[in-house]
C-alpha cells in the first residue's frame, strides 16, 4: 500500500526536524540522510522537473505552473523536483516569510501537482535565510515542501543523490567581509565540501539502483549565461564519471538544455526555466554534444522504469521541445566500450 503524502510528510518531517537540530547547533553529519519514495504499482517511476522558479508568480512563473499542471494530469507524476533558487531575489527571511505562500503554496494550485516536492537550495536561497528552507515548519505549512542540502532518495528503480553545491563556488567566498550568504551549518567551508564530495561518493558506489541520478542547483557543463562550473568540473564530476551516474540535472542557467558526455554515458540536463528566462543567452557549444537547448521558459519530466530512463523538455505552452532516452543494456555496453579504450 503507498502511503498518502500526509503520512509520508509526517515521516520526513520527523527526521527532518532531528537533521535541523544538528544543523542549528552545527552537529556535523556523518553521511547523507537516505528518504524513500515509493514507485508505482508496476514498478515504473514519473517525475516533473523545475528551477529557478521562486517570483510571486511574476515572469510567467503562474503560466508555466499552469502547463505544469496540465502535463501532470496525464503523466501522474509520483514526485516534483526543484533544482533550487526556489525564491528570489535574496531567499526567505525566515519561517514565517510570507513569500513561501506567494511564490509555491499559492502558485503550484493544480490537483495534479499536490504531490510530494523534493527541493535543494540554489545560491539565491543561500542570500536569505537558508535554514528556513530546511525547516520541518515549512512542511507543517505545505505538506507538499521538502528541502535539505545533500541528502538521497531511493525510488526503487532508481536513486536520486541530491547534492549542495552552492557552497563549492568560490565567488561567493571571494569577500570576507561580504556578509549576503547564510553559511550556517557550512563553515569551515574545506571540511564541509570534504565531507559532501566523501560521502557522495560513498553513496554512488554502494548503490545497487539500475539509475543512478545526480541533482544539483549549479551547471557543470552548459552553454548558457553561466557556463561550467568549474568546481564541479574539478571536485565532483570525476566521482559521477567513476561511479556510472546516468543523468546530473541542475538549474542555475535559465534555460532548458540537454549536453551529452564524450567521454561517459553521462547526461547533463539543466532545467532552469521556472520564471525568468534569459532570451539569446547562449554561448557556441560542440554540436556533437549539444542536443538540445532552449532560451525559454518551460519545464522538464522523467519517466523511468527498471530497463530504460527518457526525459522530455516543454515549453511554456505545453509542447514538446525535445526527446530521449536510453536502455539499461545500451547504457551497460557503452560503458563497457568506454572501460576497454581506456585500458588501450
Amino acid at each position: 500500500m503507498v502511503p498518502s503524502l500526509n503520512n509520508q510528510t509526517m515521516l520526513l518531517s520527523l527526521k527532518l526536524t532531528v537533521i535541523v537540530i544538528g544543523l542549528w547547533f552545527g552537529a556535523a553529519i556523518a553521511e547523507l540522510q537516505r528518504f524513500q519514495h515509493p514507485a508505482k504499482a508496476d514498478g515504473s517511476l514519473s517525475v516533473l522537473v523545475v528551477g529557478d522558479w521562486g517570483r510571486k508568480g511574476t515572469h510567467n512563473q503562474s503560466e508555466v505552473a499552469v502547463q505544469m499542471g496540465k502535463t501532470a494530469d496525464k503523466l501522474n507524476p509520483d514526485f516534483i523536483i526543484s533544482t533550487g533558487d526556489n525564491f528570489y531575489e535574496d531567499g526567505l527571511t525566515g519561517t514565517d516569510d510570507p513569500a513561501f505562500a506567494e511564490s509555491f503554496t499559492n502558485i503550484y494550485t493544480a490537483p495534479s501537482l499536490q504531490k510530494q516536492w523534493y527541493s535543494v537550495l540554489g545560491n539565491h536561497d543561500y542570500r536569505g535565510d537558508a535554514l528556513a528552507q530546511l525547516s520541518p515548519i515549512l512542511s507543517q505549512r505545505d505538506s507538499r515542501w521538502f528541502c535539505l542540502r545533500s541528502y538521497v532518495l531511493d525510488a526503487e528503480i532508481v536513486e536520486f543523490f541530491f547534492v549542495d553545491t552552492t557552497p563549492f563556488e568560490d565567488k561567493y567566498f571571494s569577500d570576507p567581509e561580504d556578509s549576503t550568504y547564510d553559511w550556517r551549518g557550512v563553515l569551515p567551508r574545506e571540511e564541509y565540501l570534504s565531507n559532501v564530495l566523501k560521502d557522495v561518493d560513498k553513496a554512488l558506489r554502494e548503490s545497487s539502483a539500475n539509475w543512478k541520478i545526480v541533482v544539483g542547483h549549479h551547471t557543470i557543463k552548459s552553454a548558457g549565461q553561466h557556463g561550467n562550473t568549474v568546481e564541479l568540473v574539478a571536485k565532483l564530476l570525476p566521482i559521477l564519471q567513476a561511479n556510472n551516474v546516468d543523468l546530473y540535472i541542475n538549474g542555475h542557467d535559465h534555460c532548458l538544455q540537454h549536453i551529452s558526455s564524450s567521454d561517459s554515458p553521462l547526461q547533463f540536463l539543466t532545467s532552469g526555466g521556472g520564471s525568468k528566462a534569459w532570451r539569446g543567452d547562449v554561448s557556441w557549444w560542440n554540436p556533437t554534444e549539444m542536443k538540445f537547448y532552449y532560451d525559454g521558459q518551460g519545464y522538464m519530466t522523467l519517466e523511468i522504469t527498471q530497463t530504460e530512463v527518457g526525459f522530455t523538455f516543454y515549453d511554456i505552452f505545453g509542447n514538446v521541445l525535445h526527446k530521449w532516452s536510453t536502455h539499461l543494456r545500451s547504457r551497460t555496453i557503452d560503458s563497457a566500450i568506454r572501460r576497454e579504450f581506456s585500458l588501450c
